[in-house]
């Protein structure tokens, strides 16, 4: 009797939440392109744009992932999507830490942002991905107004993604959904060093 009691409740808090789930697939009917941010001290925003390319893959999207900062290794994410057919395009000046040059960063920084509207405008293209691109806004090497005026031009089926710490609240307005993803702990921290497969 008791658990007949139990499964009336839980069928009955199933069936409100359904009826709640429902109601909102069918009040959204609207199919367009959405922008995507991943921001956050987390460790995971590239990993989770990844991810969703490899999603947009598995339903044969066109996908580009354009990475500033990094660069200068092939990280196991990288050799596994090109090996699907995702084109990479990377500023390769290393972190800006390791780099230290401004100028060169500068420049490397606007060669690869020409790279990036040129996919930004191609009707082919899918899936954007612009790995990091808020370190770009926060440095000052890439105009913001630039940004929002390129994204708010492209097709109107193409997705993006921006990934990076302390991203732009205009970015943040500008996006359809935002994700802030936050450290409890890191192995790191603990004095374990990065893992092959698991950091890069």
């Amino acid at each position: 009797m008791k658990e007949d009691l139990h499964q009336q409740r839980h069928q009955l808090r199933q069936q409100k939440l359904k009826a709640k789930v429902d109601a909102r697939i069918q009040a959204a009917t609207e199919s367009r392109g959405i922008v995507i941010i991943y921001t956050g001290n987390g460790k995971g925003k590239t990993t989770a744009a990844f991810g969703t390319a490899l999603r947009a893959l598995g339903h044969g999207l066109k996908v580009v992932a354009i990475q500033f900062i990094k660069g200068q290794w092939q990280t196991g994410e990288q050799k596994g999507l090109e090996s699907l057919g995702v084109e990479f395009i990377q500023m390769k000046t290393d972190f800006t830490w390791e780099s230290q040059d401004r100028v060169q960063d500068n420049i490397a920084a606007q060669t690869t942002w020409q790279q990036a509207k040129q996919k930004l405008q191609d009707d082919q293209v899918d899936l954007v991905i612009l790995d990091e691109l808020t370190y770009m806004v926060t440095f000052d090497y890439i105009d913001l107004d630039e940004i929002i005026q390129a994204i708010k031009q492209r097709p109107s089926h193409q997705h993006v993604i921006i990934t990076g710490r302390a991203c732009h609240r205009t970015l943040v307005e500008l996006a359809d959904t935002v994700n802030e993803i936050k450290p409890l702990k890191h192995a790191f921290d603990a004095g374990i060093a990065a893992q092959i497969g698991i950091e890069w």
